[in-house]
């Protein structure tokens, strides 16, 4: 037995079979007890009133056993094995004056049941004592084969046979649907991930429950759709960096080639045209470096105070000659805002590759607004340009590496397609984030520290 249904089953089975017979010994055990305590009592009840209506009529007690026996009492119904109950009456001076039982014989004295015996009853008469009535042992008194008493208890004893084996085969049922319904998605599981290691990646498992099962099984998905994702974007990076690298290297060599053959002559544009791509080259490289580093958390940093506003403003003045060029406006505004505790380097590089990519999208004669803020127990830094936007169905990837909302864009501006990539990693390596949202007339990025 190897498979779970058939574990469950046999455990719930158990379970169903543990609880059925328990219930039968307990009520049966029960039942008996109370129905042996009901017997008896009624028969004494019945014992006293024939003893006491008796006396009431005769004033005596002369002939007493003739008529209890006529009267069926205490007859074969209430004795164990059709014996008689016993009992014995005493009259008021303790005399014996019927009894069946050998320990009080009649007309003798029973100075015990005047005492008050255990079991021991007065029989009244208006209200006056005229004798006592003693009763033995009454454990077993209603066992007696053929009487109604052990007939009812008999069907008492089917009766719960019956049900402890109708509570079994509904336990059977039960646990087999139960079963069914753990097992199935397990099962489902199972073959996903096994249908996942062969390489299917992004299988899906249908999710039944709401439950814990569901639950893994909704975890199972997501985990399945982002290897698949995982592995297309790894893929299409991989393509991306064959791509980037081929471009330079293309013309580096056809330059080579032909300066080889003497089929171009040497001059200081071609020289300058090799040492373009050769640092484009290094630029990719170094990128996909940074970006390895980042992936096995090996970025070191070297952290010190720096004032937000003085960040700001040597990017400005980076990047103002090409924005001057261009008629595009850089303002920086910061005033206040607390040091932060950052690796100086690593952020001008993060606030290099949002404001470049910024500068490339914000149209001739546009604006590009530098700011800090101080947020709770937050630095924000904020770069804002007034370019056209990111189209909405680029927002979610525009970190991802190698993305382009516009696919048949080249890269001839000396950019590796890895910027904003970066810039995610370097960020998040400090303990940051970074956001991109369109705003009313622009676009804006948001590094949190």
């Amino acid at each position: 037995m190897h498979s779970l249904s058939s574990k469950l089953t046999l455990a719930f089975l158990i379970v169903g079979l543990s609880g059925a017979l328990l219930v039968a010994v307990f009520v049966g055990g029960l039942t008996r007890r109370q129905f042996d305590e009901f017997v008896v009592n009624r028969y004494r009840a019945d014992v006293i009133s024939a003893a006491a209506e008796y006396y009431a009529s005769n004033d005596n007690w002369d002939g007493i056993q003739a008529a209890l026996r006529r009267r069926g009492m205490p007859g074969n119904q209430a004795a164990p094995g059709g014996g008689n109950l016993p009992l014995a009456i005493a009259d008021v001076d303790g005399r014996v004056v019927f009894s069946t039982v050998g320990r009080y014989r009649i007309g003798e004295a029973a100075a015990d049941i005047i005492r008050g015996a255990p079991g021991v009853l007065p029989v009244e008469v208006d209200g006056q004592t005229v004798g006592y009535l003693w009763f033995g042992d009454r454990r077993g008194v209603n066992s007696g084969r053929g009487s109604p008493e052990a007939q009812f208890l008999a069907g008492v004893d089917r009766a719960i046979l019956w049900s402890a084996g109708a509570a079994a085969v509904l336990a059977l049922l039960l646990a087999g649907v139960l079963a069914g319904t753990i097992s199935r998605p397990v099962k489902e599981l199972t073959d996903a991930t096994q249908a996942l290691a062969s390489g299917e990646l992004g299988y899906q498992v249908p999710v039944r429950t709401k439950d814990e099962i569901g639950q893994l099984a909704n975890s199972f998905n997501r985990m399945s759709a982002d290897l698949a994702r995982s592995n297309k974007l790894r893929q299409q990076m991989t393509a991306d960096i064959a791509h980037d690298l081929r471009t330079p290297l293309s013309v580096i060599l056809g330059y080579s080639e032909a300066l080889a053959d003497e089929k171009l002559p040497g001059s200081p544009e071609v020289y300058d045209a090799l040492y373009l791509q050769a640092q484009h080259l290094n630029r990719l490289i170094e990128d996909l470096r940074t970006l390895s580093l980042a992936d096995a958390g090996q970025i070191s940093l070297a952290r010190r105070p720096v004032e937000p506003r003085d960040l700001l403003e040597h990017v400005a003045l980076a990047y103002l000659p090409a924005a001057e060029a261009r008629g595009i406006t850089i303002t920086v505004e910061g005033e206040g805002v607390p040091p932060i505790n950052v690796d100086l380097d690593r952020l001008l590089q993060v606030l290099g590759n949002v404001v470049g990519n910024a500068l490339r999208h914000t149209p001739d004669g546009g604006r590009i607004e530098l700011s800090a803020l101080h947020a709770d127990d937050h630095v924000v830094l904020r770069v804002k340009d007034t370019g056209p936007g990111i189209p909405p169905e680029d927002l979610p990837y525009i970190f991802e590496r190698f993305y382009r909302g516009d696919a048949s864009r080249p890269l001839d501006d000396g950019s590796s397609g890895l910027g904003l990539a970066i810039a995610r990693s370097l960020v998040e390596a400090h303990g940051g984030r970074i956001t991109a949202e369109n705003v009313p007339d622009g676009a804006l990025f948001s590094i949190e520290l």
